[in-house]
């Protein structure tokens, strides 16, 4: 049986006050002073190398795989959104989003009692769960790693299409309505879901399905983009996209194996269960491919490894590796209907599709958490039991994540007017309209548009090949 932790948010342990340490001569010192905290270098270590790899899951690999999926004029404002993203959420994050996340507070919010660190200095300790230190200053970096990537993953959805100002705005009020209280219900020592025993070792809810969810709502509250269904739109640069999803993939045994906040045993089955899912949905939705259109695309394959690693986050502490293939299988049949099925059926423009594979295989991912779970939730017996608990969390995520979305977009608009970019700024390209910048000269160059199917999930389809300028 796994261990039974919820590593996100272990016990807090201060280290206080101990006893004062007796002199040489046996006498009690006067100034007795507070015992220094005894951190495990080893875990401490792997944390901080774990914080790393998430942030290059954002820079550079969302950004060259998001990137590499747009027009050649778009690319650098998908770039520069990874960058304010990290630079941004970075400040908040340390100014009051660690507080708002991960202090005190109740069943549904932190509070102000660590505001810009108040209270965290180099003695400050956490305990891992494996009843070992790790630094707080470690801790709130690798979570602050998190709160980066997680916004950042919806740009996906209103690519090509939204305002500079308006991104930046909509992080910062995202971050703190949407993303800092789930990540306090779902990881914060009070949160009213991690308290029913729901399992979410690395951020299924608090980080697939929230962003997911809200990337619809962006969507559908944008618009499509301006020509969509009707000309080309076809990935730049299915090189940069497969390098991005290479990056992700390594990044993701920070993001999931880095979540048990300790070079364990815990650690290492993450490790095996993160890339057992990602391999089992690349060969699931190959074979998908193969038998719907007649052969596999490499942009397939890019997709269904972020798939499964978005499946296998919730669940890699607590299932085994064959729960984590049957994982990947299933998340591949889940995301390749919703991008290749669903989307083109309903008519919305997620432009990345990021509803089909972290909405919708984040839900999975955490279902699946207590389908295959070989370690429960504190307090639950069976798997049956466990897969009711995680249906409310999923729930939940499902309706409060895209609710306050919508309430943000609509503030938001009251106050820019429009968050979308104007049409010949969206035409011209945000490159140039936002940044004043090009990626490649004037967007020069050649591409394939893809036929529907594989590549052509994230692009408006054509009858038949052709060749256009990437612009």
């Amino acid at each position: 049986m796994l261990e039974r932790i919820h590593p996100h948010h272990p016990k807090w342990s201060k280290v206080a006050s101990v006893a004062a340490a007796l002199l040489a001569l046996g006498a009690v010192s006067a100034g007795a002073e507070e015992a220094a905290p005894v951190f495990d270098s080893g875990d401490t270590a792997w944390v901080l190398c774990s914080a790393a790899l998430v942030l290059m899951m954002t820079l550079p690999g969302l950004a060259l795989f998001y990137g590499g999926l747009v027009r050649a004029k778009n690319v650098l404002n998908v770039f520069m959104q990874c960058f304010i993203s990290a630079g941004l959420v970075g400040v908040v994050w340390i100014a009051f989003g660690y507080s708002f996340a991960f202090g005190d507070g109740n069943a549904f919010f932190g509070d102000f009692s660590k505001v810009m660190l108040a209270g965290v200095t180099m003695d400050s300790a956490v305990e891992n769960g494996a009843g070992r230190n790790i630094p707080e200053l470690a801790f709130l970096m690798f979570q602050g790693m998190f709160a980066i990537i997680t916004p950042a993953l919806i740009l996906g959805a209103v690519a090509e299409r939204m305002k500079f100002s308006a991104w930046i705005a909509f992080i910062v009020v995202w971050l703190v309505a949407v993303y800092c209280p789930l990540a306090h219900m779902v990881w914060g020592g009070e949160g009213w879901i991690l308290q029913s025993g729901a399992i979410d070792f690395a951020g299924g809810l608090v980080v697939h399905m929230s962003s997911g969810f809200s990337a619809l709502v962006c969507a559908v509250w944008l618009g499509k983009r301006r020509g969509f269904g009707k000309e080309p739109m076809p990935p730049h640069s299915l090189v940069l996209c497969l390098v991005g999803a290479g990056l992700l993939w390594m990044g993701w045994f920070g993001f999931n194996a880095g979540s048990a906040l300790g070079a364990t045993p815990l650690a290492a089955m993450a490790f095996v269960n993160t890339s057992t899912c990602a391999s089992a949905a690349v060969l699931a939705w190959a074979v998908i491919e193969y038998l719907h259109h007649g052969k596999p695309t490499a942009l397939g394959a890019a997709t269904a490894a972020v798939a499964g690693l978005v499946a296998i986050t919730p669940a890699c502490g607590n299932v085994a590796p064959g729960g984590a293939m049957l994982l990947g299988f299933g998340v591949a049949v889940i995301s390749y209907v919703a991008c290749g099925i669903l989307k083109p059926a309903l008519g919305y423009d997620d432009s990345l599709d990021v509803f089909g594979v972290h909405g919708l295989g984040g839900a999975w991912g955490a279902i699946g958490s207590g389908i295959f779970a070989v370690s429960l939730g504190s307090g639950i017996e069976t798997n049956a039991q466990q897969v009711m608990v995680q249906l409310k969390g999923v729930a939940f995520a499902a309706v409060f994540a895209p609710a306050v979305t919508a309430i943000i977009l609509l503030a938001l608009t009251a106050v820019f007017g429009t968050l979308r970019a104007a049409e010949e700024d969206e035409v011209e390209g945000l490159d140039l309209s936002q940044h004043s910048e090009s990626a490649y000269g004037f967007a020069g160059g050649s591409v394939v548009v893809p036929e529907l199917g594989g590549a052509g999930f994230h692009s408006a389809p054509t009858a038949k090949p052709v060749h256009t300028t990437a612009s």
